[in-house]
Parts: C-alpha cells; sequence; structure tokens
C-alpha cells in the first residue's frame, strides 16, 4: 500500500515540477550561450564551476545554468574532477560546488566548433 501525501507534500511537489517546467521552458538561446560559455571556459582553463561561468553570463533564470551543467555531464561532455569549492552566492550560503573539466568528447567538440568558426570567417 502506498502511503499518501499531506496537503504540504503535495504543494511541494507541485512547486517543483512547476521550476522544472520553468527551466525546460527556457529559450535555446540561453542554453545555447551557457553552453558556449562551458566551452569557452572549459578550453582556457583546467577546471572551472558554475561560480567560474555564472560570473561570466548575464543573469539567467534560476537552476538553468546547473539544468545545463547536469545536462553536459550525462552528455559526458564535462566530467567531475572529484574536486569541490564554496558558492559564491549569498544565498547559498556557501554550499559546495563541483569542479569540472571538459571530457575528450568536449575537448573534441570544442575543437570543431573553434576550426568551423575559424572557417567561416571571411578573408581579408
Amino acid at each position: 500500500m502506498t502511503r499518501r501525501l499531506s496537503p504540504a507534500e503535495r504543494l511541494a511537489s507541485a512547486e517543483k515540477d512547476l521550476l522544472l517546467e520553468d527551466i525546460a521552458d527556457q529559450s535555446s538561446w540561453d542554453r545555447f550561450l551557457v553552453e558556449q560559455a562551458v566551452f569557452h571556459y572549459g578550453t582556457r582553463h583546467d577546471e572551472w564551476s558554475a561560480n567560474d561561468i555564472r560570473d561570466v553570463l548575464p543573469e539567467l533564470a534560476h537552476g538553468f545554468l546547473g539544468a545545463v551543467i547536469n545536462s553536459l555531464r550525462s552528455a559526458r561532455i564535462i566530467e567531475h574532477t572529484g574536486r569541490v569549492v564554496p558558492s559564491t552566492l549569498d544565498s547559498t550560503h556557501g554550499h559546495r560546488l563541483a569542479l569540472w573539466r571538459l571530457s575528450v568528447k568536449g575537448l573534441v567538440i570544442a575543437e570543431q566548433r573553434r576550426t568551423r568558426a575559424q572557417q567561416a570567417k571571411p578573408a581579408a
């Protein structure tokens, strides 16, 4: 027999679902911007955290940066270094953030993007 949720539990679950819908409804432009920042930062630094990426992005919807990082991790484009740093956001009270790096797959994709961008430049 399954346990019935209390009204408070149902409300919390509904609010969580609404937040996830908001994140999913973000424009593809925002997602592209975050992905570009990860590739740009990842090719120039051995490791980085959401603190670093957040500093180079315009303000985005709450949780969207984390959703993109999780998506890139799931796609094995980035990988966890096994290290953490404290968050620099006051609202998070210094909770721990993972340090990431581009995986081999991510480095290959970044190089392909760089090559395509160079080839697309008109000759001077």
